[in-house]
């Protein structure tokens, strides 16, 4: 899940900016008015978005974009001439005053980018280097010859494992090939 958390030094303004995202339908994972409250947060999410002022209670917005993982973004809310100058990597602008509308729209736009970068992480993951086929092949031509199944009862029974156990394909055929190789 992509998170959007909230940070601005004044809690009311962290408040109205979380509310006005929940009117409009997105889920805020957290509020807070400092970077390190934000850093917290951002552990226990794969990804996300940080909403944020320039100047927060124990840093700047800079600081805490150097912070975060690749795979968070930042929307700044500030004045133009404070990033007038140029933006970091992953980091856009909205000035001040924002308009709910303007808020909105890029975040939702924000969120599709994520998602299909997200995706396109997913889809990359699924190709396994010649190593790692070579591994699982092997696991199965273990099971195939100590159990008496075919490869396909073989494969089924690597994936069951897998599922069950929380582990990857690659990680389910290594500790098959540990266990039955003692």
């Amino acid at each position: 899940m992509i998170g959007i958390i909230v940070v601005f030094p004044n809690r009311e303004n962290a408040a109205g900016i979380r509310n006005l995202l929940v009117r409009g339908g997105m889920s805020v994972t957290g509020v807070c008015t400092s970077g390190a409250q934000a850093m917290n947060y951002a552990d226990t999410l794969d990804e996300g978005i940080v909403v944020c002022g320039y100047k927060l209670k124990d840093m700047m917005y800079t600081e805490l974009r150097e912070y975060l993982p690749e795979s968070f973004e930042m929307l700044l809310v500030a004045s133009q001439e404070k990033w007038s100058a140029g933006l970091a990597q992953g980091v856009m602008g909205l000035t001040m005053p924002v308009k709910a509308y303007d808020l909105i729209n890029t975040l939702e736009m924000m969120l599709e980018s994520a998602e299909r970068r997200k995706k396109k992480r997913k889809e990359q993951k699924k190709v396994r280097s010649a190593r790692q086929q070579a591994l699982i092949q092997q696991a199965k031509e273990l099971l195939m010859a100590r159990n008496n199944m075919t490869e396909e009862e073989a494969h089924r029974y690597l994936q069951k494992n897998s599922m069950d156990s929380g582990t990857n394909l690659v990680e389910t055929a290594q500790m098959v090939l540990t266990v039955m190789s003692d």
